[in-house]
């Protein structure tokens, strides 16, 4: 089973067993200070937000019941609200490659959504701080926080308390690194301080930018976060590889026939450069070079399905390592 975990081979293996939540011991949970955030978590197209929807709604009912006793403008002003950990949803304009989807969310409020500009570079390092603000507004008004995405790092970065750097991005530098071939990058990077993991590595984009922090930390003093970790309840939506491709394949669809490539030629046509929606990856990233010239709309397209289907596993090889770490991921299918 640990070998089958680590490689991701088996369809079916890796996947762990289901459970059926109760919600109304989770909210329980939180009112009794047992917890503090609920978190639900899965790959792309694992219906994830539906459920984190749902779930808000359902504590809204169950508080409702909870205050009867209180006054109805204070029960309703008790009530989830949803915090998104999406690295891409945070820019505005870039809708229908995120999937934004934001009739979904049927009223429950939700944040973290289109707070900074398409083609800037938004970080780890902006998103902890603005989910902390985020988290501590809705505490302090008595709801109760849901954090739903599907990415790995974000996720962390707001439940574990990692303490991280404020390095400005350096354009030239990266400029520069781009240049470099993956292993000259990695030693360079390991020359610069310890790799304990391929946290820093596993992506092109993300050992860049750990070089870019590594090198501005050798010759400056940084001011890092320091946010005390979360006592976390994480739910993760499951579904098998052979539906989840499935769905991806049909949403790509959608989304083409939505207008996603008339969404990115906006975004270039606004003077955004092409390099910028290409550093964002997935669907900017392919629709961006097809619209370029660099690629048919078929390889494209075909290019692009194969790209979600590879980060689809990697967000559920991010999500077993978190367990790996000790932490409690409570799995479930949904309907």
């Amino acid at each position: 089973m640990e070998n089958r975990l680590k490689t991701g081979v088996s369809p079916m293996a890796e996947l762990p067993e289901p459970e059926e939540i109760d919600v109304a011991n989770v909210l329980q949970s939180f009112l009794d200070s047992s917890i503090d955030l609920i978190c639900v978590l899965g790959p792309t197209a694992s219906g994830k937000t539906k459920y984190a929807v749902r779930l808000a709604k359902e504590i809204d009912r169950l508080l409702a019941e909870h205050e009867t006793g209180g006054s109805g403008a204070e029960a309703g002003r008790r009530r989830a609200e949803i915090l998104s950990a999406d690295s891409r949803q945070v820019y505005r304009g870039m809708d229908i490659g995120t999937g934004k989807d934001l009739s979904e969310y049927d009223g429950v409020p939700y944040h973290l959504i289109d707070i900074a500009d398409a083609g800037t570079k938004y970080n780890i390092y902006e998103y902890q701080r603005d989910f902390e603000k985020a988290y501590r507004d809705i505490v302090s008004r008595g709801c109760v926080p849901i954090l739903c995405g599907g990415s790995g790092l974000y996720i962390e970065a707001a439940t574990c308390g990692y303490s991280l750097p404020d390095v400005p991005a350096d354009p030239v530098l990266r400029a520069e690194l781009e240049k470099e071939d993956t292993p000259v990058l990695i030693e360079r990077l390991a020359a610069l301080k310890p790799l304990h993991n391929s946290t820093d590595y596993d992506t092109r984009k993300r050992l860049i930018r750990a070089l870019e922090i590594a090198i501005y930390e050798s010759d400056h003093i940084v001011d890092r976060t320091h946010f005390l970790p979360k006592n976390t309840f994480y739910i993760g939506t499951l579904v098998s590889r052979e539906e989840r491709n499935a769905r991806i394949d049909r949403r790509l669809e959608s989304r083409l026939q939505e207008g996603m490539a008339d969404e990115v030629r906006g975004l270039l046509d606004s003077g955004i450069p092409a390099e910028d929606l290409i550093y964002y990856g997935l669907e900017y990233k392919f629709v961006t070079l097809y619209l370029t010239g660099q690629l048919g709309y078929g390889e494209m397209k075909e290019k692009l399905a194969i790209a979600i289907h590879q980060f689809a596993k990697r967000q559920m090889t991010w999500f077993r390592g978190m367990e790996r770490k000790g932490i409690c991921i409570h799995w479930i299918h949904i309907t």
